[in-house]
């Protein structure tokens, strides 16, 4: 005999110990059958955005929280309508299935059989309850509001309507935060009813939404959200998320790990020339060539006579923790705030491979897509504020490594070369490091060879 239960999931570790993270969207409604490992959620963490898979195979029978909810690590997400065993013949001693708490785990499909489905009521009308939280993408059926948590929602009856939040993407709720635009009084023409950026322009355009400067507005309108007035003195937003994350980090780097950072300023123009010469080569098409692509591999190679700064203070347990692999992390300015991503085993890849581990990581970075796994466990950093034109800085080491370098902007300079004054292309290293695991005469020396090798890319065969 079997029998319908109801399995709760509750909100995994999604990372090294965090507590707490964010519903961005819900990918699934109640009623909703779903496969094991399927994709229900979207939710932020203070690291990154990360697809959350369902731990069972089941019926969805309530959504606990609402979309932009920031929820604690172990409290009640989603409840599943299940098949299981009624009790009987069941074996006592039998070990109990494992259920996922890190995503990606991969959980135990406990029910056996097909799945109990839920008759589904749709809506005669949707409503709109809320224009900021952020929601799923398009389907079928309405969306079912949740409900509160630990409290099932339950299919309202036959036409009756039930509520539903406006359906966009988030950059089309930023414009509408931006226009001053409640998202409840704009009509979609998208697919099943998604607001898009259109819709928005032509509600401001269209005469709904008084433009600054014209006096009243038309009758019937709703009344413009309030929103920062030109005669504001400051703007206030919450600290959360990778912003928060970050901060916390960087704050406990520089008040724990004692930071010396030295400056070498080097004439490149001969690696310049070798990243113009592979660029142009048969062998390297269709491969993204940076100068920080010929970069990370010298800090690779410069490692093998430097293991120091490949290292890791345990202040827990009083050891210095030396790393046989290199864990390469890459700094990267993303929408929601500064991530360090690592190329994990990077010191065994050739320059084809770290040249695409490096593309990928940045594509990945920017769109907000970067997994906890990739976000921890980096051994040493490099972060390219060349980038923004910017010559030199003394960067804050990743917690937990013992150094991180910072590659300034390449410009055409006057500089001593061949006992005359030429125009070369010149560029700044500023390597910060922990003082406590790299002694001033270690740090010099890794950025000695390093500056080496860059100047001189034959130097390579010598550094092997």
């Amino acid at each position: 005999m079997t029998a319908t239960m109801i399995k709760e999931f509750r909100l995994p570790d999604l990372g090294e110990g965090l507590t707490e993270s964010e519903i961005v969207a819900w990918k699934v409604a109640v009623g909703d059958t779903v496969s094991l490992n399927q994709i229900i959620a979207e939710v932020e963490t203070a690291k990154a955005v990360v697809e959350l898979p369902s731990p069972f195979a089941g019926v969805v029978a309530a959504l606990h929280e609402q979309p932009g909810t920031v929820v604690e690590v172990g409290k009640p997400i989603v409840s599943f309508e299940i098949e299981g065993d009624d009790g009987a013949g069941t074996d006592a001693a039998a070990p109990a299935k494992r259920e996922p708490n890190l995503v990606g785990y991969g959980a135990v499909l406990e029910g056996s059989g097909r799945p109990a489905r839920r008759a589904r009521t749709f809506a005669a009308a949707p409503v709109s309850v809320s224009a900021a939280a952020p929601v799923a993408e398009p389907v079928e059926a309405p969306v079912i509001a949740p409900a509160p948590a630990a409290r099932p929602v339950e299919a309202a009856p036959a036409g009756t309507a039930l509520a539903e939040r406006p359906r966009s993407t988030p950059p089309v709720r930023k414009l509408a935060k931006d226009l001053g635009v409640d998202l409840e009084s704009v009509t979609g023409t998208g697919e099943h009813g998604l607001i898009t950026r259109e819709d928005v322009r032509n509600f401001v355009g269209g005469g709904s939404l008084p433009v600054p400067g014209e006096a009243g507005e038309a009758a019937g309108t709703q009344e413009r959200p309030a929103g920062p007035a030109r005669g504001d003195r400051e703007t206030r937003t919450p600290i959360k998320g990778v912003r928060k994350f970050t901060a916390a980090a960087m704050v406990a780097s520089a008040f724990t790990a004692p930071h010396v950072t030295e400056f070498l300023t080097l004439d490149v123009t001969p690696t310049m020339e070798l990243l113009a010469r592979l660029k142009a080569g048969r062998a390297f098409a269709g491969y993204k060539l940076t100068p920080l692509t010929l970069v990370a591999k010298a800090v690779l190679i410069a490692l093998r006579n430097h293991p120091t700064l490949n290292a890791r203070w345990d202040e827990a347990n009083q050891e210095i923790v030396q790393f046989n692999y290199v864990n390469l992390g890459i700094a990267a300015a993303t929408p929601r705030g500064l991530t360090v991503p690592n190329i994990k085993d990077a010191d065994g890849m050739s320059l084809m491979d770290l040249s695409t581990a490096l593309t990928e990581l940045t594509e990945t970075a920017r769109a907000g897509r970067t997994s906890p796994e990739a976000l921890s466990g980096g051994t040493i950093s490099i972060t390219n504020i060349g980038v923004f034109g910017i010559d030199a800085g003394t960067p804050i080491l990743n917690p937990g490594e013992a150094a991180i370098l910072a590659l300034g902007a390449v410009r055409k300079m006057p500089w001593e070369y061949q006992d005359e004054v030429a125009l070369r292309q010149v560029m700044t290293l500023s390597l910060s490091f922990d003082h406590r695991l790299v002694d001033g005469e270690q740090g010099s020396r890794f950025l000695q060879d390093l500056g080496a090798m860059l100047a001189d890319p034959g130097m390579v065969l010598a550094m092997v």
